[in-house]
């Protein structure tokens, strides 16, 4: 039995994640922390504050994060210090935390972080990958798509398109929307929308003479994102200390 604390856990996608856990035979949700406390499925939840508490006491295996960026540096550093495996699917990171993290757990604990748990988001970066090598001369577009609640633009997920663009074309200038006159360059064109209730959507559109090509993943509920979360959860135990991605947990590196 793998035992869980999730961070955010009176949340939209901590809630989900929250349940799934609960219903899973082979996991045990033993607690959560939010801004306030509370319970999910009779499990306690306590404020940030109390985290180191919660972690001494409960002793789970793993500590599921879906926060903000602040929150969560100082969730996965109490994680590293009571030798829990972090999966932390929270986005809008500066690289600075990014680098706290990884010296956090680096040293003790392997983790998991990522933008995006979803399996197919995780194809769609494969596929966008392996799109780029071959059209590195078409005009690249990305456009992403989040409810209106969503604080952080462009996306972690769109940001991580952008790196994985970068990685095959070479550095371009971003354009971040475009008005007024303007010619095209070789810039790639960044366009965010928020809205209503979306729950993701992002599209690369790969454009040349006389063709285009599209590629788009849309997702329709949260709980794509949390059975992903899952599986990072059941794959973490065991790996030594490292910083781990979704590609790591679904084995997706180029051959």
């Amino acid at each position: 039995m793998i035992k869980v604390v999730v961070c955010g856990a009176l949340g939209r996608m901590g809630g989900t994640v929250a349940k799934l856990i609960n219903d899973a035979s082979d996991l045990e949700l033993v607690g959560g922390v939010d801004v306030r406390p509370g319970t999910v499925f009779s499990a306690e939840v306590v404020p940030s504050d109390q985290i180191d508490r919660l972690l001494a006491e409960k002793k789970p295996d793993v500590l599921v994060d879906f926060t903000v960026a602040a929150a969560a540096v100082e969730n996965v550093k109490a994680a590293a210090r009571h030798n829990v495996a972090p999966v932390v699917g929270t986005t809008g990171f500066t690289p600075k935390q990014r680098e706290e993290m990884k010296r956090a757990v680096e040293a003790s604990v392997p983790a998991v972080i990522t933008s995006n748990f979803s399996v197919g988001v995780n194809i769609f970066w494969f596929l966008i990958r392996e799109a780029a090598k071959k059209l590195g001369d078409y005009d690249i577009e990305v456009i992403e798509a989040h409810h209106r609640n969503k604080k952080d633009a462009p996306s972690g997920t769109a940001k991580t398109i952008l790196e994985i663009l970068d990685s095959e074309v070479g550095m371009r200038p971003k354009l971040y929307g475009r008005e007024g006159m303007m010619e095209r360059g070789k810039e790639i064109g960044v366009h965010v929308i928020r809205g209503g209730d979306i729950v993701g959507e992002h599209t690369v559109l790969f454009a040349g003479n006389y063709e285009c090509i599209d590629l788009s993943h849309r997702a329709y509920d949260r709980s794509v994102f949390a059975m992903g979360a899952l599986r990072a959860i059941r794959w973490v135990g065991g790996k030594k200390p490292c910083v781990y991605s979704m590609a790591d947990v679904l084995n997706l590196h180029p051959k």
